[in-house]
């Protein structure tokens, strides 16, 4: 079962009877979610000023999972988004709702007069979101760590700060399928516990499956700078490299030097560089694997998510999630892209 909620900025809230639509979920976007749903009913689509007020600034909140058909039932969160876009035939319908994840609310809200961030990276990240969402939810799932001061100009994007002071602690900052804006680092593929096995066994989800491999955005090295003038810290770096003779990615072996660059203000001791560049590296060098997996769909996964997939020859691997879409009708396939895998023993 799916349910989408359509909260009104006039404090109404409406279940929305919906035919179908989708929430696709992809990590390397700026904006992580974005929902489309359709839905029969005409009389939403905004006609007079007093709808368009309760329209623009309205939200979605959108959750899939199982009637048990006992009278009980078991949802999983999907995305709250904010409701960008409503159109369709105003006599007859459908009408589609398009919406963004709630980092589109900070990225669009640009900075109208100069803004210096400076702290740690957790409290500069999160006075950056509540700057626009005053009561935004910041969870932090690492260390905090000091940072130099970094001035952003009139114009600039803050969820695109955000997202650089975050890098400065080697970690990313998003939101969840609740609306939790999280500053967390990728988990790691050789250590992280599975979430969910996907396999080709009676009873199991496994539909179908695909395996490529690639060394395009994988590097062995990253160089991490930091220059902050405005409080006269002499210029620090620092370069982590894989030193692991027996890595296929070691940076004398076959592969080559590939390095990576990360440069900020935020950035003023070699130790800050050192722990930036250690934990942007483990993700720099991670296999790029192109996993295309068809599944029966789990609402509940999230990106960086680990996979244990048995293939219908009985090959056995771990896969990180990097994208998905998740459909809003019953059944329905699920695509989910990964961005690094191993053999799983």
């Amino acid at each position: 079962m799916t349910r989408v909620q359509l909260f009104l900025t006039n404090g109404a809230v409406v279940d929305l009877e919906h035919t179908g639509g989708s929430v696709s979920v992809d990590r390397k976007n700026a904006i992580r979610r974005t929902c489309s749903v359709t839905i029969a009913d005409p009389s939403l689509i905004p006609r007079t000023p007093s709808d368009q007020l309760a329209t623009y600034g309205a939200r979605l909140r959108v959750s899939r999972g199982v009637d048990f058909g006992d009278g009980t039932q078991e949802l999983a969160p999907l995305g709250v988004f904010r409701l960008d876009s409503v159109d369709g035939d105003v006599s007859d319908g459908p009408v589609t709702l398009q919406g963004k994840g709630l980092e589109a609310v900070v990225a669009d809200d640009k900075l109208t007069q100069p803004y210096l961030a400076s702290g740690t990276v957790v409290g500069a990240v999160a006075a950056l979101i509540q700057r626009s969402m005053p009561t935004a939810d910041v969870v932090s799932l690492i260390a905090d760590t000091p940072i130099g001061s970094r001035a952003f100009d009139v114009e600039a994007d803050p969820w695109a700060g955000a997202q650089e002071i975050a890098a400065a602690a080697g970690a990313e900052v998003y939101c969840n399928a609740d609306g939790v804006f999280v500053i967390s680092t990728l988990p790691d593929l050789a250590t992280a516990v599975p979430v969910w096995a996907v396999e080709a066994t009676e009873g199991g989800v496994y539909i179908s499956g695909s395996r490529g491999m690639s060394s395009d955005a994988v590097y062995n090295g990253v160089l991490a700078r930091g220059e902050n003038t405005a409080e006269n810290a002499p210029p620090v770096s620092y370069l982590a490299y894989d030193n692991d003779p027996n890595s296929p990615t070691y940076w004398n072996g076959p592969f080559g030097r590939r390095p990576k660059f990360h440069s900020s203000s935020t950035l003023t001791s070699t130790l800050a560089c050192t722990q930036a560049a250690n934990l942007l590296l483990a993700q720099a060098k991670a296999p790029n694997a192109t996993g295309d997996i068809s599944s029966l769909p789990n609402p509940a996964l999230e990106p960086g998510d680990v996979l244990r997939v048995m293939h219908e020859d009985g090959s056995r691997e771990l896969h990180q999630v990097a994208s998905f879409s998740v459909p809003l009708e019953a059944g329905g396939s699920f695509p989910i892209s990964t961005i690094s895998a191993k053999e799983d023993a």
